[in-house]
């Protein structure tokens, strides 16, 4: 029997217990494909497709028919209803959609349900300029476990950048500290450098700046590199564990 769904709405919190009141660990975007590992009337518990993260969403909304064609290439998608008018619901950077219609302005990818073309890329477009991707979320808040416009972690910006070019990449720090190859140390730093703390990365933007979302001041910033090291040294006692650079 095959075992390979794919989520069907805007996006979903993935809980460590199958309740509620249970930690957000990640989440879960429209198009993402999964297996279910058990299921009851009111959970499943999942392995994401892309990463093996498991975890558990509520039993609904997903499909084993999606075959995509396209994805999101904006922090959120408006989507419009059959008048092509906007409703008050997104779709988030990253999502996969399959085009079932399509005019000189939208395409349709479920039933009345609308996106801007010029919100989407193919499914196998590669975006070369990572930056371009890294600034989308500038100012978006920091949420644990959040990787959409509604907040965000540290490590979710760093996995989607290799996400939305389809390749793979861990989803918490501590499993991309170990995946990533280990540069020396040094002093200079250049642009598509990450810096890896325990339990925290950033990514340079060139040889001065660097990007990341930044628990303490609640929200995906630029800032200065060796102030920043300095700063989470004195703030929470931690050191640099690695550097290493974006790769694709």
């Amino acid at each position: 029997m095959n075992n390979n769904f794919f989520y069907k709405k805007a996006l979903s919190n993935i809980y460590k217990k199958p309740t509620q009141m249970s930690e957000v660990t990640s989440q879960i975007l429209y198009g993402e494909k999964f297996k279910i590992l058990s299921k009851n009337k009111n959970w499943i518990k999942i392995k994401i497709s892309f990463d093996n993260y498991v975890g558990f969403i509520k039993n609904k909304d997903y499909t084993n028919d999606h075959k995509p064609t396209h994805k999101i290439f904006t922090l959120k998608a408006n989507i419009f209803n059959k008048q092509k008018q906007k409703t008050r619901y997104f779709l988030p950077f990253a999502s996969k959609i399959l085009i079932i219609q399509e005019n000189k302005k939208f395409v349709e990818y479920e039933k009345n349900k609308w996106i801007k073309k010029k919100n989407i890329k193919k499914i196998d477009h590669i975006e070369k300029n990572y930056l371009k991707v890294l600034k989308l979320f500038l100012k978006t808040k920091y949420v644990w476990g959040g990787k959409t416009y509604r907040g965000i972690d540290c490590s979710a910006i760093l996995q989607l950048l290799y996400y939305y070019n389809n390749k793979f990449y861990p989803r918490d720090t501590r499993d991309q500290i170990k995946y990533s190859t280990k540069n020396q140390k040094k002093i200079i730093f250049k642009r598509g450098d990450i810096i890896f703390w325990k339990g925290h990365v950033a990514i340079c933007i060139n040889s001065k700046k660097l990007i990341h979302a930044y628990g303490p001041e609640k929200k995906v910033l630029i800032m200065p590199i060796t102030k920043t090291i300095d700063k989470i040294e004195r703030t929470a006692k931690l050191i640099v564990k690695k550097i290493s650079s974006i790769k694709y």
